[in-house]
């Protein structure tokens, strides 16, 4: 298998497991966003340190806790990844899963516009087609609710960034997600140990099915992230805007046909436009595939 190819499957299987997540937050769906968060945090580091601990990769921390510019780059990386965590999980819990699907569908114009400006990747004209579609598409459902999509675009923005200084990464999946959540652990644990000394939280009141929901934050927010820093460092970033339809694809149905989350006629033609920039974009894709082939 190739490089591509591997960091495709990779990729894909993130986004499949992303896609999949509204299922999960809705069982937690008592414990407030920023709480879920903090565990999210705790328990994944948790995790990660325990697959280190099995591989014995130890060696590059002490190396890596010495560069003070690498460790700021990842705490920046760290907080755009919060930063996406929290606006997702309350997203979810206010019954706003098409919102955050929103986010994740116009995520791709985020990479390929990092792509363009940072990496100096050079998409083409059917791409940039796609993207002129997909941005069409924002503005009308804009214009239809009266007001800027701030949930969508948070998610989209901070992922993006997100995406793209992993991409730029010194450090491997592993050992970037770890640091990651390393720097922000000892937060979440002071956190969640004062909200329990108070007689706060799920810790100290909920009961034990949630609290074994929130311990099986850790591996669940690990394994994807994982595969997506895996996926990324090897395909270009317009690639993964294909990939990153999987996911909000996902949660577009199940807000739809599970939760029952209105869709109106007009609300519904701004999404037809991004569909039809995903569509543009995979043809372009298909194209460019018998060509090389």
């Amino acid at each position: 298998m190739s490089a591509s190819v591997g960091g495709a499957v990779y990729a894909a299987l993130a986004y499949l497991a992303w896609g999949l997540f509204p299922l999960y937050f809705k069982q937690i769906a008592q414990v407030p966003a920023l709480e879920v968060i903090l565990h999210r945090t705790l328990w994944s580091m948790v995790f990660v340190m325990a697959v280190l601990l099995v591989l014995r990769r130890w060696a590059w921390l002490g190396e890596v806790l010495r560069q003070p510019r690498l460790l700021a780059r990842f705490g920046l990386s760290a907080l755009l990844l919060s930063c996406n965590w929290l606006v997702y999980v309350w997203a979810v819990q206010q019954g706003q899963v098409l919102d955050a699907s929103l986010g994740y569908f116009i995520n791709p114009l985020v990479n390929v516009a990092l792509g363009y400006l940072v990496l100096k990747e050079r998409p083409r004209r059917l791409q940039w087609l796609a993207v002129g579609l997909a941005a069409v598409g924002v503005l009308w459902l804009a214009l239809q609710t009266g007001h800027i999509p701030w949930v969508a675009l948070v998610l989209a923005l901070s992922f993006g960034f997100y995406g793209l200084m992993r991409k730029m990464a010194s450090l491997g999946a592993l050992e970037g997600l770890a640091l990651e959540t390393l720097l922000l652990a000892p937060l979440a644990a002071v956190a969640l140990g004062l909200m329990s000394w108070q007689g706060r939280g799920a810790l100290a009141q909920g009961e034990p099915g949630t609290i074994a929901w929130l311990l099986f934050a850790g591996p669940l927010t690990a394994i994807p992230l994982l595969l997506f820093a895996a996926g990324a460092r090897r395909i270009q970033m317009t690639t993964l805007g294909l990939l990153q339809y999987i996911s909000p694809s996902l949660q577009f149905m199940l807000g739809v046909w599970l939760y029952h989350e209105p869709m109106s006629g007009s609300r519904l033609a701004g999404f037809a436009f991004i569909w039809a920039a995903l569509a543009v974009y995979s043809l372009d894709g298909l194209w460019q595939s018998r060509l090389r082939g």
